[in-house]
């Protein structure tokens, strides 16, 4: 059957630059649109490819305030960085829109009423902070006060960063508004809330995320988790999610509910209808059908490339509404990882929180970042790591010292001997080039898996033999003999047609040097089926021009400090700790203790710091904040702990990790269970570096080993 898909990737943030770790996701998801676009159309009919800025919610509001701009302004300005960062690397968007639409806003109103119509919309009065000053309802983000746990000041109203304590906005001692500084109020709201706890959504759910190909297996796995789905128990035990609150007060940047004045959808309410809503814009563009693509008996394909923090509401949340609003679901949904800089979480004080603005305005290629990436990246959520020495070495091996280096050394010969005319590609002595040929299948059948590794390890492969077959024959010195025109010319003539089909093969990563390479050879833009199509004799290129150059390693140093901001005390991140050793890990100067509070060596000794390994990680039912760690710490039995990390680590990406922990602090009894220990993490009180960083030892420590 003939093939319509239609693909997204996850919806960029109007609120900030777009980075090398966003990238990622761009980078994997256009390599396979483009891939798809190669086909025939007998094959793949129609593939198209949208996404939008997320434009809603407080940060925005309160960010355009600050800058002295409407929202509406800022969405603007930024909509045009992303498009600008985004062609800069090759992203080829068919249209690349905003979720601030009269599409995605009919699209929200139409869900909404039809969930609603299904009794799946409920309203419950919830208490809440609110800013007199501000005249608005707090975020848990937006409030700050001390620590009901430790006292610290200036914490946020989820979770301590100075002894991890988890708690709500009420628990705070001393609140006040991070917005205004003014002492917030406890006011009553009525919010509207999806009830996914109600059971025909559970049980969609509990079917929907163990069909096969929705999602990757790692991914099924978590969301039973999630659902706590147990084959073996009744219904009525198995744990329920939680109902999802979609509403807003005023004053909020989004979309007023239609029957609710004042209130107005949650910004994850309407991010994924964002998807439709920018395919309907896309399909007035071009005369499209919508309901080809979104009406429940659709047979066309529907995939979201996302990261894998962003799993819960793709894979939970987003198939639920549309089931119940009378719409298809996703096909499937393909989670990544993360991207780590130099084996390490994106710096800024180290200078590798790169954006994507600056690698382009250093006069980096982004098709060299495209293929290191694409070198990376498997079908799986597991993590990638730029290594830039490793960077430097591959791209300058792989695509200048073995790909383009085939062309480079045999395209001179041809324009200056023959007139730029090839001899023939199809005879006995091309047997060498019948595996280039034969390799379209296993290269396409990586590709449509996003086994992109795969695909150029195989490609690479091919570059070898190229390479090997170019040495043996040595066309430079058949060049200084009489008589020899003819092998010269076959040989030259071969290994273009060798280098050809490497450019087809790599076409999807580098798509800006095969418009070189076809321009080159005087060719159409290459198309799959190209593979078993070879040039004809006498066919004439055009005189051989450099495509491609290495990378400095001094550019990459450039790159780094264009990124590295001058250091600043308020910048060097505080550890999190148990009160006893706060002194002893070293505040950042500006703010260390007085003399009064120092700790001798023995009071610090009495703290006892183990390795641990996190053997299983999940997430904490009714707790917004925590996730239950089980520990292996070298005892017989495991350790259980509960961690406030969840706004930065998704459980998922914990286990097998190893990290630091507390392992003689009194077991402490919480609502969700016994928790036995504390883990280590650092964080910036100031809150300038946002977020939250485990501690790590390095490779070699083992579970159970004493920290000293």
């Amino acid at each position: 059957m003939t093939r319509k898909i239609l693909v997204t990737s996850a919806l960029p943030y109007a609120n900030g630059a777009i980075h090398l770790g966003h990238l990622v996701e761009y980078i994997q998801t256009d390599i396979w649109v483009r891939f798809q676009k190669m086909q025939p159309k007998e094959q793949v009919a129609e593939c198209w490819y949208v996404c939008a800025d997320d434009t809603h919610g407080t940060p925005i509001m309160l960010r355009a305030e600050k800058d002295g701009i409407t929202p509406e302004a800022l969405i603007a300005r930024v909509h045009g960085e992303h498009a600008r960062d985004f062609a800069g690397f090759h992203v080829a968007f068919d249209n690349f829109y905003t979720t601030h639409s009269p599409e995605t806003q009919d699209c929200a109103n139409e869900i909404y009423a039809r969930l609603k119509a299904a009794g799946l919309i409920e309203v419950r009065t919830i208490a809440q902070y609110y800013d007199p000053l501000k005249q608005m309802f707090l975020p848990d983000r937006f409030i700050k006060g001390e620590c009901p746990k430790c006292g610290a000041k200036d914490q946020y109203g989820d979770n301590c960063e100075m002894c991890g304590a988890a708690y709500t906005p009420n628990e705070l001692i001393n609140p006040y508004s991070a917005v205004s500084g003014a002492k917030p109020e406890l006011r009553n709201s009525d919010h509207y809330f999806f009830k996914l706890s109600d059971p025909r959504c559970q049980s969609f759910l509990r079917r929907w995320t163990r069909e096969p190909g929705r999602l990757q297996a790692e991914a099924a796995n978590k969301m039973q988790e999630w659902l706590g789905f147990n084959e073996n128990a009744d219904a009525a035990e198995q744990n329920k999610l939680t109902d999802w609150d979609i509403s807003r007060d005023a004053p909020y940047f989004g979309f007023e509910m239609p029957d609710a004045p004042g209130k107005y959808f949650y910004v994850w309410l309407d991010a994924p209808i964002g998807y439709m809503g920018s395919f309907k814009n896309l399909c007035a563009q071009k005369g499209l059908d919508f309901d080809a693509y979104w009406k429940p008996d659709s047979k066309a394909e529907l995939y979201h490339f996302i990261g894998k923090d962003i799993l819960y509401f793709h894979a939970l949340f987003w198939p639920a509404e549309l089931e119940y609003a009378g719409y298809r679901t996703p096909t499937s949904v393909f989670a990544h990882g993360f991207l780590t800089v130099d084996g390490a979480k994106m710096s800024k004080s180290r200078g590798t929180f790169i954006t994507a603005e600056s690698y382009l305005q250093e006069g980096l290629n982004p098709e060299w970042l495209r293929y290191y990436y694409a070198a990376k990246l498997g079908n799986t959520m597991e993590d990638i790591d730029l290594n830039l020495d490793d960077f430097v070495a591959r791209v300058n091996s792989d695509l200048v010292g073995k790909y383009v280096n085939i062309a480079s050394r045999c395209a001179g010969f041809i324009s200056k001997k023959f007139g730029g005319r090839l001899a023939a590609v199809d005879g006995v002595d091309c047997e060498w080039l019948k595996p280039f040929r034969s390799a379209a299948g296993t290269i396409a059948a990586a590709y449509e898996d996003r086994e992109f590794g795969r695909a150029l390890r195989e490609v690479m492969a091919l570059a070898d033999v190229a390479n090997v077959v170019v040495n043996v024959r040595k066309p430079w010195e058949l060049a200084k003999q009489e008589g020899r025109e003819a092998e010269l010319h076959d040989a030259c003539s071969q290994a273009l047609e060798a280098f050809r089909l490497l450019t087809l093969y790599l076409k999807p990563v580098l798509p800006k040097l095969a418009e070189a390479v076809e321009a080159f050879l005087d060719i159409a833009p290459l198309a799959w089926s190209d593979a078993g199509k070879p040039l004809p004799a006498g066919h004439t290129i055009k005189p051989y021009g450099h495509l491609l150059t290495r990378i400095d390693a001094k550019q990459i140093a450039a790159l780094v400090a264009a990124n590295t901001p001058p250091p600043a005390a308020s910048e060097q991140p505080a550890p999190v700790a148990v009160p006893a050793v706060q002194a002893a890990v070293a505040a950042p100067a500006a703010t260390a203790a007085p003399e009064a509070d120092n700790i001798s060596i023995d009071e610090f000794m009495k703290v006892e710091l183990r390795i641990a390994r996190i053997v299983d990680a999940g997430q904490v039912e009714g707790a917004e904040k925590l996730i239950r760690l089980a520990l292996d710490v070298g005892e017989e039995k495991r350790r259980q702990v509960f961690a406030g990390i969840k706004s930065a680590y998704d459980p998922a990406q914990l286990i097998g990790r190893l990290t630091v922990m507390v392992a003689n602090l009194a077991p402490r009894k919480m609502k969700f269970g016994i928790s036995e220990g504390m883990v280590l993490a650092a964080s910036d009180a100031d809150g300038k570096t946002p977020g939250i960083f485990l501690l790590a030892p390095d490779a070699g420590a083992l579970p159970g080993m004493r920290v000293k």
